[in-house]
């Protein structure tokens, strides 16, 4: 194997290959983070700098305006990565653009915790300045790992060159019926639940979907419907077979964007 790749081994014991994101494209993905943090500080700090010398807080005198600004800007700083690794599957805007995300060792999502964890450890990565002591780290680890996910027990890795959607036939036919993931609004708990198993069905499912016979589609959705929708918090019954279909190919298009990056 690649020495840029690892092999992890998920709880469902399934294998799963992943090319881990080195120095050059974390160092990019977080270039793009903190312009984007330096411009909302210096947003921050003029508000309260104008609003000061306005006496709009009437603290003229007072260095409590500023003492509030750098405390905004502490909670921003920090908050902005733990919130976006947690809530937006693993990316922040830098990793986004760069292609990149952040994963548990064991090949699932991060969780609060590691976010949690990982994240606040970036005031050790930080020392002496400008990152250093993460940089050493993430170049002489075997798994370009900083401290922060040492001790969280979390990965950087590519995300996988997906095939552009659309060319597919499953892709069309979703485009044909006009299915997209904000048409399905489930809970964060629901959205977790979708592991690697859940995906596998579902990917199983949208392949054969529209190469076989009518009466055997119809069977394959309502075994999956009942399968997986209770899972999810949806309640197949009394559900008519177009509904169910589209209820799963739209589960198929939230599941793709997690797990589909595999090598």
């Amino acid at each position: 194997m690649n020495q840029n790749q690892v092999e992890i081994k998920t709880p469902e014991f399934v294998s799963l290959q992943y090319e881990i994101a080195g120095l050059g494209s974390r160092g990019a993905a977080m270039i793009v983070d903190q312009l984007l943090l330096l411009v909302a500080n210096l947003v921050i700090y003029l508000i309260f700098i104008i609003a000061n010398f306005s006496d709009i807080f009437y603290l003229a005198d007072s260095f409590v305006p500023i003492a509030i600004a750098i405390a905004i800007v502490f909670v921003i700083n920090w908050g902005y990565f733990f919130v976006a690794e947690y809530f937006f599957g693993g990316k922040t805007l830098g990793k986004k653009l760069v292609g990149i995300r952040v994963i548990q060792d064991n090949g699932h999502s991060i969780t609060l915790l590691s976010s949690l964890v990982r994240n606040l450890l970036r005031i050790i990565d930080m020392l002496p300045t400008s990152y250093f002591l993460g940089m050493v780290f993430v170049f002489f680890h075997s798994k370009h790992k900083r401290l922060g996910d040492i001790v969280a027990g979390t990965i950087v890795v590519h995300e996988r060159g997906a095939k552009k959607e659309g060319t597919s036939k499953i892709d069309k036919e979703i485009n044909r019926r006009g299915l997209t993931k904000e048409k399905l609004q489930l809970e964060d708990w629901a959205l977790r639940s979708l592991g690697k198993t859940e995906w596998t069905l579902l990917r199983t499912y949208s392949r054969k979907f529209l190469n076989v016979k009518v009466t055997e589609r119809v069977n394959l959705t309502n075994q999956l419907a009942v399968k997986l929708l209770p899972k999810v918090g949806i309640d197949p019954t009394g559900k008519n077979g177009m509904e169910l279909e589209n209820i799963l190919l739209t589960l198929y298009l939230i599941a793709r964007d997690e797990w589909e990056y595999e090598l």
